[in-house]
């Protein structure tokens, strides 16, 4: 196949609105990110003739000036590393790794460049340019800066070229392991045909497993219909955890568990040497910008330090540790109770916790599924938004072009009914082709382009549980915090009032306080008058029961030891791997892992456990010794809740008052401002942990 024109490439698409995503394809990348770096290359080298010394520098010819160069970028590169993880595939992934290597090149070219560099300073020295300038200008030159340092800027020649071939190698490192897991997920399964094998299974899994066989066979395979199978159970996240939960077999349980824990650690697919060739570059890197570890130079760009991330982690820990060994004693006494005569295995675990789930608190899931159909969890979660933040959220489809039919398009509107943002929603599981998890990204960002604003796009994107027939997707709990989380993301990124990209939505917030919005919406769920709004019968509309309301709510802090626990142990094992852990010592990182699951976790860790290889948000992703920052900002998002409860939760004009006085802080400022300066104009005080304790019942 010929390459299609210039002309003709949607990836050069200039046209303002969303990238043409139905037309691009992976012919188009290659040809289009070539012209898009010769095209960068040539005003990069303009911009910097224009300079002509750094007492030419201003506001309008340096970071203007670097803004307008990037604006090409998100309309051609960001839509490729997008696809790549929604629309994933072979020819995807060779025409994206055929110019990784040039564009990670370009970005260090542009954040090395003296002449910026030089310039930036010089505005920054300046007391007459400085203070024409307002607080969150300072805080973009400030962070240019910075990252320009971080950059190896300041490196000698030789070392400066070292500095760029760890970058690159990095940059490929990454995307090899994130495609290692997305292969390795969709290569296994377990196929099922007797139906004793299969009982108890909820009929909601047995009718995704039916299905998800079909879609796998032949033509001229008899298809599987749900109740005489034969069932298809893959370790994609709608699949795996309901059958952990409730497959009666433990030799099955133990199948799938040892399987979604040794993912990607075997054969062609093995990102074990991925790891240590990361994290040994990555040290490397640290100290040739004169850090003593990876960890200290990621925190450089964060909240915290590191002294006071251990100081956090040892406190949950200590909060959270017997909680969790009474946790597994209840486990362990109803398994004995229930027949089992051996020992609790780590892929009992799920099945005893639901059955005791079930005992306790007389609720499942699956009790909970015919509640909360898609379509009724958004329109509640759209009218939440609209009583806290005076928005209105309107679906949109077929106005914006889609990467697939089960996307959707929504625009927002602001308080006087004027456009505000719009995002699209990728809401369901695709093993195929798409990454496991949930996240947001930009697809466009708030910005001014040649004197007109560019309003906010951005990707929501989940894994929930497909439509099975004329069955709407039914959601789990989970997949109901799951979709308040990544919109709590997304609000912060569309509801932003910075004009400048650097600082506009998420783009300039510390990482460790970009969990805030997201986790903070969260708490929704169990807000009476919100869940009980959302909550009806997919077929009768009946409300949910006050019973299972109330189980609901009584269930929220159940095993919170253990889920606390769980997430320390993802903390304090990256922190460790990028801070005290040697890639040349004598310690492995598999017993590195193992030596920290010892600590948080109350049964003993299983040896042959992998978990690390699929480990992509520290591997693949952005949270490299940054991890904590779910529970730095966990504090900060229960803290900012409690302002609502202070104010009355069901008083409908208070919380009104307090939803827009968040809006205009927390998910206004961007990252104009430090998030502890915000998050003081907010909550008029500097963060407590007392909310996150009384929250998890762990007080």
């Amino acid at each position: 196949m010929s390459s299609p024109s210039i002309a003709e490439n949607p990836l050069l698409d200039r046209q303002p609105g969303p990238p043409p995503f139905d037309r691009i394809r992976p012919e188009h990348v290659q040809p289009a990110v070539r012209v898009l770096l010769e095209e960068t290359t040539v005003g990069l080298e303009k911009l910097e003739s224009n300079l002509e010394g750094p007492t030419a520098a201003s506001w309008s010819n340096t970071i203007e000036a670097l803004e307008s160069l990037g604006r090409n970028w998100e309309r051609t590169w960001a839509p490729v590393s997008h696809l790549m993880g929604v629309k994933n595939s072979e020819e995807l992934r060779q025409a994206h790794d055929a110019v990784l290597a040039d564009v990670v090149a370009l970005g260090l070219r542009m954040r090395q460049s003296k002449p910026i560099y030089e310039a930036l300073a010089h505005i920054r020295n300046d007391d007459q340019l400085w203070r024409q300038l307002d607080e969150t200008q300072h805080r973009i030159i400030s962070k240019r800066i910075r990252d320009a340092e971080l950059a190896g800027i300041a490196l000698p020649e030789e070392q400066q070229e070292r500095f760029n071939k760890i970058a690159e190698r990095l940059s490929q490192l990454s995307s090899d392991f994130s495609n290692h897991v997305l292969d390795a997920t969709k290569a296994w399964e377990l196929v099922l045909d007797d139906p004793v094998d299969v009982d108890g299974l909820p009929a909601s899994l047995t009718l995704l497993a039916s299905q998800s066989f079909n879609d796998q066979i032949d033509d001229d395979t008899v298809p599987g219909e749900p109740d005489t199978g034969p069932w298809r159970f893959t370790l994609d996240a709608p699949s795996a955890m309901p059958f952990l939960q409730h497959s009666r077999v433990p030799r099955l349980r133990e199948q799938l568990y040892r399987a979604f824990v040794t993912r990607a650690s075997q054969g062609k697919l093995d990102n074990s040497p991925l790891i240590d060739e990361i994290l040994d570059l990555r040290r490397e890197r640290a100290t040739l910008l004169g850090f003593n570890t990876f960890a200290e130079m990621s925190v450089a760009t964060k909240m915290a330090d590191v002294a006071d991330v251990e100081s956090m982690f040892e406190l949950l820990r200590e909060a959270s540790w017997e909680a969790g060994q009474s946790d597994l004693e209840d486990l362990q006494r109803l398994a004995t109770a229930g027949g089992q005569d051996r020992p609790l295995c780590h892929w009992d675990l799920a099945f005893w916790a639901e059955r005791l789930r079930e005992e306790r608190f007389d609720l499942t899931d699956e009790q909970l599924r015919p509640y909360f159909p898609l379509q009724r969890v958004l329109d509640g979660l759209f009218e939440l938004a609209g009583r806290l933040f005076g928005i209105t959220v309107d679906p949109d489809d077929g106005q914006a072009p889609t990467w697939h039919e089960d996307v959707r398009f929504f625009r927002i509107r602001d308080e006087n009914g004027q456009p505000a943002a719009s995002f699209y929603l990728d809401p369901y599981s695709r093993p195929e082709d798409k990454r496991g998890g949930a996240w947001m990204d930009e697809c466009l960002s708030r910005r001014l382009v040649d004197g007109q604003l560019q309003l906010p796009v951005a990707h929501l994107v989940c894994n929930g549980t497909p439509p099975v027939g004329d069955r709407p997707s039914l959601m789990t709990f989970r997949e109901v915090e799951t979709l308040f989380h990544e919109f709590g993301h997304g609000l912060q990124h569309m509801l932003t009032n910075v004009d400048y990209a650097d600082a506009s939505g998420i783009n300039g917030v510390e990482w460790d306080a970009v969990e805030l919005p997201s986790q903070f919406m969260e708490n929704w769920c169990y807000h009476r008058a919100t869940l009980m709004g959302i909550a009806r019968h997919f077929e009768t509309e009946e409300p949910l029961p006050e019973a299972l309301f109330e189980n609901l709510r009584r269930a929220r802090t159940y095993r919170a030891g253990s889920l606390m626990l769980r997430q320390l142990n993802f903390g304090m094992l990256d922190m460790y791997l990028h801070h005290q852990y040697d890639p040349a010592g004598e310690e492995t990182v598999l017993e590195a892992q193992q030596r920290i699951a010892a600590r948080t976790s109350p049964l003993e860790p299983l040896p042959e456990n992998r978990f690390l290889c699929g480990f992509q948000h520290i591997f693949a992703g952005g949270y490299a010794a940054g991890y904590y920052s779910y529970k730095w900002a966990e504090v900060l998002s229960a803290d900012a809740f409690s302002a609502f409860e202070d104010a009355g939760l069901d008083d409908e004009q208070a919380v009104a008052l307090t939803g827009r006085r968040f809006r205009d802080t927390v998910l206004a400022s961007g990252g104009g401002r430090h998030p502890m300066d915000v998050f003081r104009d907010f909550r008029g005080r500097e963060p407590s942990t007392d909310a996150l304790l009384r929250h998890t019942g762990l007080a």
